[in-house]
């Protein structure tokens, strides 16, 4: 078998086939946009990088293993992944898609998230 590095290609191509694909919501597209407007505005550029590789390292956990965050409590058949003390990503899984429902802002009331 040929390898890809010192990777064998039989494990790199069975872990692209348990890679899910994300989409996002609107809603969750606009929770997103409102996180950055206010790093812009309130963080510095190194703590803007830090967030954004955190949001990304935490996506491609939920990617490749997305029942390892527990389930909601407040939303039928979704997820939630605590991605910071302000934020919590909610998100669905259909087949071999992750359906990001919101990034939740933790210090509103979490009645809120009935409504989504």
């Amino acid at each position: 078998m040929k390898k890809a590095g010192s990777i064998p290609m039989k494990l790199l191509v069975r872990s692209m086939k348990n890679t899910y694909k994300l989409i996002w919501s609107d809603e969750a597209l606009q929770n997103l946009k409102s996180i950055i407007d206010y790093l812009e505005q309130h963080w510095t550029e190194k703590e803007i990088k830090k967030f954004s590789r955190l949001l990304d390292r935490q996506l491609e956990l939920i990617q490749k293993n997305p029942l390892l965050f527990a389930k909601s409590d407040k939303l039928k058949n979704i997820r939630k992944s605590v991605l910071s003390s302000q934020t919590t990503i909610y998100y669905g899984i259909i087949k071999h898609e992750i359906h990001i429902v919101t990034l939740f802002d933790n210090r509103q009331n979490p009645d809120k998230l009935r409504d989504i």
